[in-house]
């Protein structure tokens, strides 16, 4: 039995990406070739869709009953949106945007978990990289507690460019990081915002440190050498939240 969420074959692939289906992914045997492909790859560029070149094995274990022609799409739960268009929308409403950004979180757990966190603390959006980040699936929805039906998801196809129009937009840029020399508790923090949150493996990109405004760190008692990337989110949050609530009164 083939997956639910998922779209197969070259012609009903490109009609839903033509029609507007929020799509996550789109896997396509390595050696496909031709017109066919080369309309797909036309199309992903067009909406902002990663395209990613597979073995046909890996495509036929997901696809067991069908003609897939070497391509399988998986849809999206929830429609993506840019923040390139959800800035100038929040200023218009008189609001002052606190946007998480997560680059390179494939976790799908820690990625609903900070999602689920976020729309609790009232974060105006979450952006994340076209490439390199968790599926958005019904994994996700169950783990956010449903959250991720409350708070505009951003694919981006350029973190780095995406943070660069955030600081054009007037946003501070906050990036959670072993290597800050101040703790959360000893910067000023305010919203508008943007808090940048890494992988555990790898955290965040230098090019996105280099732009930051503050790198910050929570700071440890035991022994251990770091927080879960989601249990970490919530901490910068609630400072920041925390912050911004004292500014006001």
């Amino acid at each position: 039995m083939n997956p639910t969420n998922i779209i197969y074959g070259v012609h009903p692939v490109a009609e839903a990406v033509k029609s507007g289906v929020s799509i996550d992914k789109i896997l396509v045997n390595k050696s496909l070739k031709g017109e066919g492909f080369q309309m797909l790859r036309e199309l992903c560029k067009q909406h902002n869709i990663y395209l990613n070149r597979v073995p046909e094995e890996k495509i036929r274990r997901i696809v067991r009953k069908g003609n897939h022609q070497g391509v399988v799409a998986f849809v999206s739960p929830v429609e993506f949106h840019s923040i390139r268009e959800i800035l100038p929308s929040l200023y218009e409403q008189g609001k002052t945007p606190f946007v998480i950004v997560l680059d390179r979180v494939t976790d799908i757990r820690n990625f609903g978990a900070v999602i689920r966190t976020a729309e609790c603390f009232g974060v105006d959006a979450i952006v994340i990289p076209q490439k390199g980040a968790a599926s958005v699936n019904e994994d996700v929805v169950k783990t956010s507690a449903g959250a991720i039906f409350n708070i505009p998801l951003c694919k981006e196809k350029s973190l780095v460019n995406t943070v660069k129009f955030m600081k054009d937009c007037g946003l501070e840029i906050y990036s959670a990081t072993e290597k800050a020399t101040a703790s959360c508790y000893e910067q000023t923090l305010q919203t508008p915002c943007a808090l940048v949150m890494g992988s555990e493996g790898e955290g965040i990109s230098e090019d996105i440190l280099r732009l930051s405004d503050k790198q910050l760190k929570i700071p440890i008692a035991g022994n251990t050498g770091s927080f879960n990337v989601s249990v970490a989110a919530g901490i910068l949050m609630y400072e920041i939240v925390r912050q911004s609530a004292v500014k006001k009164h």
